[in-house]
């Protein structure tokens, strides 16, 4: 996935309190666990940027580790009370031994940094992301991520870990205090290593019919999410449409949108999750989409923002080289002026974009190697089903039938494959 990082001066730091809460009783996959426990040193208070209503913040975190691990589960707190509710989503991105140097000149003396995007510490873009894998994500509603029986996320010694916090300022921007706790096993316990695919579909909706304004115009709009986030993000949108196979300039506009990964390396996916914001309705993995062979693998058709949970699947799907998985999303526009965060601000046309007012199509999902004696590669062991874009067909403009709003998400995994 193409990403760039826009990294400047934050506020505070974190520290990490490694705790070996080690015993016979506490077991995964017939290894003993440690618990490594982050928190932060003071509460956080998020400021916005750039004139918008979201705070990236991204911090550096040394889990003190001196042996290979797997991370067998991990949960994140976002914090007590009415502030917690300003924490959009968080994700932790394991830093390798090869770039912690670098990592720890770029963490500005432990305070962290501003990191919309995805957080490449010295802004390398591309090939310094795809060296530092995802550990795990949480957003509202997900509670403690736990991997499937038999596999864990690879963390190797010495490496390090960014903590990234997207904090929605239309919440509220009190102080808060969050920390998140990793269950780890050793490496003996010889686990397949799981690595998580990001599946991107970009959003284009306009202001619904009756709904005027000057951001109603996609290219206003545009140069608005370049002055809140900086101009990788329309760098962003324009690249994902092109890979999506669509036209950058003029994409399908509609309250829908898919976009189809091809695979080119075999494995098995394990674990799928759902990611939009706040005007998503419905969400839908699909492996071979439009062919005989075609099987959902995730269908969520009453997607809530305050629900979001992954789920592990009741068997394992097998995939090989040329086939293929879409995502698609669908949303209801009116909801931006209905919804009492987001009626408080002008409308817009809606785009792919990294703030709570702007929308994302992303399908997390698990997958592992067939092999289960592979060995994990330490030294780079993102892994990963090696994914490509490619959909010339682009994606379907439909108003396709909305969920209702308030009521937990309405997911179901696949149980065949």
């Amino acid at each position: 996935m193409t990403s760039v990082a826009v990294a400047t001066t934050a506020l505070v730091a974190m520290v990490v309190v490694p705790t070996a809460n080690v015993s016979a009783a506490t077991q995964v996959d017939n290894a003993k666990v440690t618990t490594i426990t982050m928190k932060a040193s003071k509460p956080y208070t998020p400021q916005p940027i750039n004139g918008g209503t979201d705070d990236y913040h991204c911090t550096l975190i040394d889990p003190h580790l001196t042996k290979n691990s797997f991370i067998v589960s991990s949960e994140f707190f976002p914090g007590t009370g009415a502030p917690a509710k300003e924490v959009h989503h968080a994700i932790l991105f394991m830093v390798p031994p090869s770039l912690a140097a670098e990592a720890r000149t770029a963490d500005n003396g432990g305070k962290g940094w501003t990191c919309f995007g995805e957080p490449p510490v010295l802004g390398k873009g591309l090939v310094q992301f795809l060296q530092m894998p995802w550990l795990s994500a949480w957003a509202p509603g997900h509670g403690k991520d736990v991997m499937p029986l038999k596999t864990g996320t690879p963390l190797p010694a010495k490496s390090l870990i960014i903590m990234q916090v997207h904090y929605n300022l239309l919440m509220g921007d009190r102080a808060v205090t969050s920390h998140a706790d990793l269950d780890t096993v050793p490496a003996s316990a010889n686990l397949r290593p799981t690595s998580i695919q990001p599946l991107v579909s970009t959003p284009n909706i306009p202001c619904p019919a009756g709904v005027t304004g000057p951001l109603c115009d996609r290219t206003a709009e545009l140069a608005d999410l370049s002055k809140r986030f900086g101009p990788y993000m329309v760098m962003f949108d324009a690249g994902m449409e092109s890979i999506c196979g669509k036209d950058p300039v003029h994409p399908p506009e509609g309250t829908t949108t898919s976009c189809t990964w091809h695979i080119s390396k075999p494995g098995y996916i394990v674990r799928v999750a759902p990611h939009m914001h706040l005007i998503g309705t419905s969400m839908k993995l699909t492996l071979n989409p439009g062919t005989p062979q075609a099987s959902v693998l995730m269908n969520t058709p009453k997607y809530n923002f305050d629900y979001q949970k992954a789920y592990n699947l009741n068997k394992w799907v097998k995939v090989v080289p040329g086939e293929s998985v879409e995502v698609s999303c669908t949303y209801n526009p009116r909801l931006a002026q209905e919804l009492p965060a987001l009626r408080k601000l002008p409308p817009h046309y809606i785009t792919w974009g990294d703030g709570s007012s702007d929308e994302m199509c992303l399908g997390l999902m698990w997958e592992v190697p067939t092999n289960a004696k592979a060995a994990v590669d330490w030294a780079h062991p993102a892994g990963g089903l090696s994914l490509g874009g490619g959909h010339p067909g682009g994606d379907g403009v439909t108003g396709a039938s909305m969920g209702s709003a308030g009521k937990p998400a309405d997911t179901t995994p696949t149980t065949t494959g």
